[in-house]
């Protein structure tokens, strides 16, 4: 079992949209080496945590699980989503997504209390000049960040 960090933008999506369907299909992630983590490593069962990014306050907003395996993002086929890919065909899709479903919604663990637990200072999320919308989570960091929600 492995542990992943997926941002979204509550704007856009939401651990209260989440609450609300149940599982979703992360589409439109459109970084090579993110949609390499969804294709390639992540697997049904996998510890999710759901992070609202680029927002007043960014941080931790709930739990979640990969529910379904990688397959091709069906956005990158429709011209008219803003995450369509002219160079992708569906025998050859270039963008993956997987499900995942909620766990549980939890306190919102902020961006700037992670930063202040020592424990955490290696984790990539905490890095400078991360950017990914994807990133693998220690097992030892998911516990800690776990036992703080």
């Amino acid at each position: 079992m492995r542990y992943w960090l997926m941002k979204s933008e509550p704007s856009e999506y939401g651990i209260d949209d989440l609450v609300r369907d149940g599982m979703v299909a992360w589409f439109g992630v459109r970084n090579y080496q993110a949609r390499n983590f969804m294709r390639d490593q992540m697997r049904v069962g996998d510890g999710v945590l759901f992070y609202h990014s680029s927002c007043a306050e960014p941080g931790i907003a709930g739990l979640a699980e990969v529910v379904k395996l990688a397959y091709p993002d069906a956005s990158q086929f429709d011209p008219a989503s803003p995450y369509f890919d002219p160079k992708a065909t569906p025998d050859r899709p270039r963008w993956f997504n997987v499900e995942v479903r909620i766990v549980r919604k939890t306190r919102l663990l902020r961006l700037a209390e992670l930063r202040d637990y020592p424990e955490l200072a290696d984790m990539r999320l905490l890095q400078r000049g991360n950017r990914l919308s994807i990133t693998p989570v220690d097992p030892i960091e998911w516990r800690f960040i776990v036992s703080k929600l």
